[in-house]
């Protein structure tokens, strides 16, 4: 007679990162030391591009003059149309 396999998780202890409160548990605090201020000066460096992108366009189009654009009349209302 052939078994049915074992599964994994019945043969391993089951580890994550997180605690029971899903809080990050030593080890992920650890694992994620390195990465933190090349992170965070990574993510300052896009927000900073971005703004600046942000606010140059918003100046640009701020300064645009359209003196020189025809706006059409309203349309007169016709005595047949409510």
């Amino acid at each position: 007679m052939l078994q049915a396999p074992v599964a994994w998780s019945q043969v391993l202890p089951h580890s994550t990162y997180y605690d029971r409160r899903l809080r990050q548990g030593p080890s992920l605090i650890r694992a994620r030391r390195p990465y933190l201020l090349k992170n965070s000066i990574t993510g300052l460096g896009l927000f900073a591009v971005v703004g600046s992108i942000y606010y140059y366009t918003l100046n640009a189009v701020g300064q645009d003059n359209f003196d020189d654009v025809k706006v059409p009349d309203q349309p007169q209302k016709s005595a047949g149309s409510k």
